[in-house]
């Protein structure tokens, strides 16, 4: 920061009249100050190494040298903050969460026409951003080829003889195999929000093809960018994953991303529900909700994993897993972008264990080994 204690903002826009709108939103706003503007990614990795600004602010489609290529480079020399401030088209999505994997904080959707007027009407959601982005602790990141590469060499692990899923039925949303029994299979939720899609993207490549249970994300981010996300993850998964629908029944062996613009619960019959009504506590989705309905439909069955991000969304849900019986994981600080919700579960007494994300696989295996192996066998 500042001298004066302000959060320095450089602007990254190549339209001019975006960054008079950006400009005059932190110019109003206490503790800001607009340390520079570039109107190109050339410009801002320039301007990011000699400003050293607090947090930047980062379109995506610019001449040049565009925001995706421009994040990489300033991640992966001299990293800083970045918010991306991007469309909410399908092209704006794809490239804001390949944003995300290579470093960037989070993301502002700007609205369809751009107007002032309507750039106003995200004014909170862009400040309140910035001032978490400011006081992330960033680090250098690997370019996207490496994450790549890290990505494939952390391919699920298949047990042997055991098929992983079908490509192709995990991409283009096709019918799963049915499940192997009629008796409940474990159910794992997983809550995120800010660094949330770069951990996930991590993380859940982790799963087998023929993981033994259903797994439901919830991120929180906007309903035109769950879509995208979920073909994007599907891509280096050998489990299934799709977005969430109405009536769905969950069914082991998929991952379901609970679309951004509803609540997801699972009912009685195993079916999910999806309700687009008002935010609760603040929060659509709302991981809380998730969590309760599942914690109320496979009790011991059930395991909640609580990952980076603002806010307390998935405390008063993991308390309900854990009182149903079931288990609850927290990413721990180090790994954390933000340690928020982890830490506000990790508060409330509400977690079982605390773990870098790289061992919490490795947990929900070993939990649901002796909890579905013990129902199996009960079962015979």
């Amino acid at each position: 920061m500042s001298v004066t204690g302000k959060i320095r903002v450089l602007i990254v826009d190549d339209s001019a009249f975006m960054r008079k709108v950006l400009h005059s939103i932190l110019l109003v706003e206490p503790g800001f100050e607009v340390a520079g503007e570039a109107r190109d990614g050339r410009e801002a990795v320039a301007q990011s190494e000699a400003l050293k600004p607090d947090v930047i602010t980062m379109d995506i489609n610019m001449p040049h040298v565009d925001g995706l290529q421009a994040t990489e480079q300033i991640m992966s020399t001299n990293p800083r903050p970045i918010v991306i401030v991007s469309s909410e088209s399908r092209e704006g999505a794809e490239i804001t969460l390949k944003a995300l994997e290579l470093g960037a904080i989070d993301f502002v959707a700007k609205p369809s026409s751009g107007v002032d007027l309507d750039m106003s009407s995200v004014r909170d959601e862009l400040v309140r951003k910035l001032r978490v982005a400011a006081k992330v602790r960033v680090v250098r990141t690997a370019s996207r080829t490496k994450l790549a590469q890290e990505i494939a060499a952390s391919a699920p692990r298949t047990e042997p003889g055991m098929a992983s899923a079908p490509k192709e039925t995990a991409r283009n949303g096709g019918t799963p195999s049915a499940p192997r029994s009629h008796n409940k299979f474990p159910i794992v939720v997983i809550a995120a929000s800010t660094g949330g899609p770069a951990t996930l993207m991590k993380f859940v490549p982790s799963f087998p093809g023929e993981f033994p249970g259903a797994v439901i994300v919830v991120q929180h981010m906007p309903g035109s960018f769950t879509a995208q996300f979920s073909q994007q993850l599907s891509e280096c998964c050998a489990i299934r994953v799709k977005e969430a629908e109405a009536g769905e029944i969950v069914a082991p062996g998929t991952v379901y991303i609970c679309p951004g613009s509803h609540h997801l619960r699972v009912s009685p019959t195993g079916r999910m529900t999806l309700d687009d009504g008002p935010r609760i506590l603040g929060y659509r989705p709302c991981a809380d909700v998730t969590l309760e309905s599942v914690a109320e439909y496979a009790g011991p069955m059930s395991v909640a994993v609580i990952l980076t991000g603002m806010g307390n969304d998935g405390t008063r849900g993991a308390q309900a897993i854990k009182s149903a019986g079931g288990c609850v994981l927290a990413q721990d600080e180090a790994t954390s972008v933000i340690f928020g919700m982890n830490a506000e579960a990790i508060r409330a007494g509400a977690v079982d264990q605390v773990l870098p994300i790289d061992n919490i696989f490795a947990a929900i295996e070993k939990r649901i080994l002796s909890v579905h192996g013990a129902a199996k066998v009960g079962a015979s």
